[in-house]
């Protein structure tokens, strides 16, 4: 968002104030009337949805790309180049917490050393997919964890920690493989690839990285579209700003994605291609896109 919204105000010279939270934060702005769009690292839920029904906030969602939420550890483990998802539950579920501390635990033959976690803070959307797709409950994990909203300060911690394992988004990776090491995951669905699959642009968009591939989005309120600049700021987001998305780490949507996502913009199409429901694991945004066009014919 920061970078589009930086081109966007060189290019047609209009000032674009941008803050910074978490999606839970976002949305809570957002659907409060406070904010004319929100970044979202997850689709909206219920009970969101059902506040901004409940303010009159009729809203447009967008797809704009997508991300692979990273398991990282530091390069100085000698130990681990994998992990199953039900080895992260094992670490990340509640009944984990004072109980699961050492890595001998998660593993037979891994070091009966201590396990040091670090993970997105609890207001984003990062942690709710995480907590979703490795715990089986959005917002449900064990609470002695190193959090934080700032996935730099996530980075300089696993960085530093020769014990650790944390979870954050790709592009937070992508920017920093010569300071971590990503684990492969194993969802073990021989349909999603056979074994451990390292998290990639094209493990992300092929769909084979799971459970932990995720859509990004931008949610703009409908009334606010009735103002030319937040409409201009939309069109550009979808006709250029797609390029930045990749250059800031994260990873593009197809292209026939965004040109569904401009007509849906442009239809002043509402609600949610999720159904307001939130997080919907291994769903491929590209297809809903798609079914939601063919249904409009």
């Amino acid at each position: 968002m920061s970078a589009v919204g930086s081109q966007f105000q060189k290019a047609e010279l209009t000032k674009v104030s941008i803050a910074v939270s978490g999606t839970l934060g976002g949305f809570r702005k957002f659907c409060a009337g406070e904010t004319d769009i929100t970044g979202a690292s997850r689709p909206i839920t219920t009970n969101e949805a059902e506040v901004c029904q409940h303010a009159g906030i009729e809203y447009v969602e967008v797809p704009i790309g997508y991300d692979g939420l990273s398991v990282l550890v530091n390069p100085k483990n000698d130990w681990a180049r994998d992990i199953t998802v039900p080895e992260l539950k094992k670490i990340w579920e509640p009944a984990a917490q004072g109980q699961v501390m050492r890595w001998s635990q998660v593993r037979a033959g891994w070091p009966d050393r201590e396990l040091h976690l670090y993970g997105a803070g609890v207001d984003s959307g990062t942690y709710d997919y995480f907590t979703d797709a490795v715990v089986g409950q959005q917002h449900s994990s064990r609470n002695d964890f190193t959090s934080s909203e700032d996935d730099e300060v996530l980075v300089k911690g696993v960085e530093g920690d020769e014990l650790a394992l944390g979870f954050f988004g790709y592009m937070y990776y992508a920017k920093n493989k010569d300071k971590l090491r990503a684990l492969a995951v194993d969802d073990g669905n021989p349909s999603n690839g056979d074994g451990p699959i390292l998290p990639s642009p094209e493990s992300v968009q092929n769909g084979t990285y799971q459970p932990l591939s995720r859509p990004l989005f931008v949610y703009a309120a409908e009334r606010s579209l009735a103002r030319t600049q937040v409409a201009a700021f939309l069109n550009f987001y979808l006709e250029r700003g797609w390029k930045l998305v990749g250059q800031v780490g994260y990873i593009p949507l197809p292209a026939s994605a965004y040109a569904l996502g401009m007509a849906r913009l442009s239809a002043r199409t509402t609600g949610s291609l999720f159904g307001g429901q939130g997080s919907q694991i291994g769903v491929s945004v590209a297809d809903l896109l798609q079914r939601e066009a063919r249904g409009a014919k």
